[in-house]
């Protein structure tokens, strides 16, 4: 396959999945961008249609994962605040000196019922995370080598 591709092709569907790690420095860059030299392109050469498709929807699919980890995450903080709150668990003042203190008491850690599930919650939003870089490092190398990369636990958003 590589054969019929041309150097620019490839280039251009590596930038474009190379690209959605441009989140760390534009907000939603990991749509934006991609999204810019996706549609730019993707009249001309298939395989950037392809491969642009595939970043888009991986994007997606990250996105809409880590929304609902989050959502599952509220009821338990919802229920566990107001009982929080009510014992007096946190105390705060503000000294002569303008210095803002909080005072978590001693038991405040230990209401297991709420914790559990938000760092449940944190470890799938790490582990989103990790696969996230994992494989869009993957899909530009193999991009660049000519291949065509599929991304795993993706929702086709754009067909």
């Amino acid at each position: 396959m590589t054969e019929t591709l041309s150097k620019h092709e490839r280039n251009l569907g590596a930038i474009i999945h190379g690209s959605t790690l441009s989140r760390f420095f534009i907000p939603f860059g990991q749509f934006l961008i991609p999204l810019v030299l996706w549609l730019s392109n993707r009249n001309q050469y298939e395989f950037v249609d392809y491969h642009g498709k595939q970043a888009l929807n991986f994007q997606i699919s990250m996105t809409l994962y880590s929304f609902i980890a989050g959502l599952i995450s509220i009821p338990f903080f919802i229920t566990w605040l107001p009982g929080f709150l009510r014992r007096g668990d946190v105390n705060w003042s503000i000294s002569s000196d303008d210095f803002f203190f909080f005072d978590f008491g001693p038991d405040w850690f230990s209401d297991s019922f709420a914790w559990w599930p938000l760092g449940i919650t944190g470890l799938i939003g790490v582990a989103l995370f990790i696969i996230n870089i994992v494989f869009t490092i993957k899909a530009t190398m193999e991009t660049n080598e000519g291949k065509y990369f599929r991304y795993p636990l993706t929702i086709k958003f754009i067909r």
